[in-house]
């Protein structure tokens, strides 16, 4: 394998990262929307805050990590992808923002119509920035990101793949959520909520589903080298990603929480690990590969030794932080 290679497997391990822990995070937006109304949806908003309160921020501890990365190792991809996607960076950005914000803003809110502000656009905003983080995704891989980074501001991102891996964005990260939040209420013997957040999981898994069909036939015709690869190379991590997500259903209706949490991360990850491959070579599509747009070898070499000593100091505290988040002690605090 190539250092190239080496630097671009590494980063997008943090793109399967973040969307995994930081996409579980930004669901929870949805079951914090749908809860109801003050009363009725207190139950579900304290379960949302007991299970991202500690590690909301952590997680974007990976959106650094891939963002450092990819404009260190390949500076001028960077450089051409944030031009020309300049709009919805800056909208996901704004999403993150104010979601980190609301969130904190909403636990000393001083009046219920504070809180309930706060909440709202809490919950707005976490579906905001994966909807914007997937039309990147969409436009880099539908080829609308030239290597001169003088792509059209608007027409690069509002596409039929973009809006669709957008959409796809917010209904694999409420779909993770869902599940997660499920096993938590589970865990702590909160059967009635267990139940209410084991259906809206159920349909939003379906609805996402059908929305991952309904975008096959555009995105083939939108972005052929992306489904080329998603056909071809990357067909079996479809297949891996397609038995998970049914057999994480299948557990749901069988009201096994807990043990469809592994499955969900299997098909989510699946998800991720298919895109990459089936846009490799290229890490804008149709325009530079990774091999064409590394950095020099001295950069790379220091860049992977940086990752190495990140992998021994800060993953083991991250593992460390979220194990204590799911200890019986840490829930019922």
């Amino acid at each position: 394998m190539s250092l190239p290679l080496l630097v671009a497997a590494a980063l997008f391990a943090g793109i399967v990262a973040y969307g995994l822990f930081g996409g579980a995070d930004f669901g929870s937006g949805f079951f914090d929307l749908t809860a109801g109304g003050a009363r009725r949806g207190a139950e579900l908003r304290t379960l949302v805050d007991h299970s991202i309160g500690p590690v909301w921020e952590a997680n974007h501890v990976w959106l650094i990590y891939v963002l450092v990365t990819w404009w260190t190792a390949f500076p001028e991809s960077f450089a051409a992808a944030t031009t020309t996607l300049f709009v919805p960076f800056m909208l996901a950005l704004l999403g993150i923002v104010l979601r980190g914000a609301s969130f904190a803003f909403r636990k000393y809110a001083a009046t219920l119509g504070q809180a309930r502000l706060f909440g709202a656009v809490f919950a707005g905003s976490s579906l905001i920035a994966p909807f914007f983080l997937g039309t990147v995704a969409g436009a880099i891989a539908s080829g609308r990101v030239p290597a001169d980074g003088g792509g059209d501001l608007w027409g690069s991102w509002l596409t039929a793949t973009s809006l669709f891996g957008g959409v796809i964005a917010v209904g694999t990260c409420t779909f993770l959520a869902g599940v997660f939040l499920t096993a938590d209420a589970a865990r702590t013997g909160r059967r009635d909520l267990e139940a209410t957040l084991r259906r809206r999981t159920l349909a939003v898994g379906v609805v996402t589903g059908a929305v991952v069909f309904a975008a096959l036939l555009p995105i083939s015709r939108d972005a052929p080298t992306l489904s080329d690869g998603l056909t071809g190379r990357a067909a079996p991590l479809v297949v891996v990603s397609a038995i998970a997500g049914i057999t994480t259903l299948v557990l749901l209706l069988r009201d096994r929480p807990v043990a469809a949490r592994p499955a969900a991360v299997v098909a989510v990850a699946a998800v991720l690990l298919g895109w990459g491959v089936g846009q490799y070579p290229w890490l804008l599509v149709d325009e530079i590969t990774i091999e064409d747009a590394a950095g020099a070898d001295a950069t790379l070499v220091a860049l992977l030794v940086a990752v190495g000593i990140a992998v021994v100091l800060v993953v083991p505290a991250l593992a460390y932080l979220y194990s204590l988040t799911q200890s019986e002690t840490w829930t019922h605090d």
